[in-house]
């Protein structure tokens, strides 16, 4: 039966990543990691494009380079979608789009504006989607598109059956954090963790729709000896009732499927589009395969390596494809360059011990980097998103 189970769990997990957009939004704080990262005009980075948000945001510190990699290209299709409407769109369409969840007239905008800068891979994805952005109906967003869209559409409906759809937009309208818990905890907690809730949270297949794989819910549930279904009730908690609501985007994303124009990403406001149009985009690479492939290919080297939570299903099932992406990275890395990752789990087992080839000498990794663990553990804290177990900051030692 276990067979069963991992061969039934790796192949919807295979659909969902080999033939869905996945992403519409980044699930992890760019705040932090510019904080972190101290971006420079001699910094070249890379990292996962997910939805894109953040490679935009990193833009806004100037970097030399940009390179957005992922392996599917619905991805990197989104956020081809995004640096066209910086070039070629006035910030209130851009807004409408990325900021409001569509528009009615984004079919016209698309073909008359938008097509033309896309690859064609891109072309052909969008070509079959302006449904994506055209707003059918008053209610309908783009951030209800994808699999993690529809997760969050189906969430929504539950509050309102449950009847606790208003109380949670009060406590998203709360002003302090004690308005904040007690409207949680009055209100919200006992209906939203329901124990048919919970058991949904457990399976592998509503895991896969928000990109968790069954070997990073294996190593969660190894690593803070708890399920799953009781870590993200332990992490919503937190984001409710311990970091305030007024600024926190992510969740007030998928619960009102836009953003507000005082609530979202530093690349949705006024200013900062006016300097991404300016030229800033313009330093962002799009890549679409492997992260290894990706460094293997390219000529120069990198100072920042922004490695999201890949890793965690690496590990379990690919370790030696982890192994040669970690060879490919110190291949690449400059003195001093800064890496961060995140895990679902709440340790790290499988980087350091790895062995790479440095400098003519066989080396683990381990010994290779120097870890501020004070710092990640103090940005893991502020995390607006609190969907990850934790959160790791090294460097590259001389």
């Amino acid at each position: 039966m276990k067979a069963l189970s991992d061969w039934t769990s790796k192949r919807v997990f295979s659909y969902v990543h080999g033939s869905q957009l996945v992403y519409n939004t980044c699930w992890e704080d760019p705040r932090l990691d510019r904080e972190v990262m101290r971006l420079g005009p001699d910094d070249e980075v890379v990292l996962i494009t997910s939805a894109g948000c953040n490679a935009l945001d990193y833009a806004l510190d100037g970097p030399r380079r940009i390179h957005a990699v992922d392996m599917n290209f619905r991805q990197n299709a989104l956020l081809e979608l995004k640096l066209s409407g910086i070039r070629r769109l006035e910030f209130s369409q851009f807004f409408a789009l990325f900021g409001d969840g569509g528009h009615r007239d984004f079919p016209v905008w698309y073909r008359e504006k938008l097509r033309e800068d896309l690859t064609v891979p891109a072309r052909v994805y969008w070509d079959a989607r302006p449904h994506f952005f055209s707003r059918p109906t008053a209610e309908s967003s783009f951030y209800h598109r994808g699999t993690t869209g529809f997760f969050a559409r189906m969430l929504v409906k539950y509050f309102k059956i449950a009847r606790v759809h208003a109380d949670v937009l009060r406590l998203f309208a709360a002003t302090t954090l004690d308005e904040q818990k007690r409207i949680y905890h009055a209100s919200v907690r006992d209906t939203l963790w329901k124990p048919a809730i919970k058991r949904a949270l457990r399976t592998d297949v509503m895991l896969s729709m928000l990109g968790v794989p069954k070997a990073q819910r294996e190593h969660l549930e190894r690593t803070c000896a708890c399920n799953m279904a009781d870590f993200m009730e332990d992490c919503v908690e937190s984001v409710l009732t311990k970091l305030p609501v007024s600024d926190n985007y992510f969740w007030r994303l998928y619960l009102f499927g836009r953003y507000s124009p005082e609530c979202c990403p530093g690349y949705l406001r006024q200013e900062n589009f006016e300097r991404l149009k300016g030229g800033l985009a313009d330093r962002i690479e799009l890549h679409t395969g492997d992260l290894t492939g990706f460094l293997k290919n390219h000529p120069g080297t990198l100072s920042r390596f922004v490695l999201l939570d890949h890793m965690d299903w690496l590990s379990q099932a690919e370790p030696k494809l982890l192994a040669a992406e970690w060879q490919a990275i110190m291949d690449k890395a400059r003195d001093g360059a800064r890496l961060l990752w995140r895990s679902g789990g709440f340790e790290v087992d499988f980087v350091d011990p790895l062995k790479v080839l440095y400098r003519g000498a066989t080396r683990r990794v381990g010994d290779l980097l120097n870890y501020d663990t004070a710092q990640a553990r103090a940005c893991h804290a502020r995390d607006r998103v609190h969907t990850y177990g934790s959160f790791y900051i090294a460097n590259l030692a001389a």
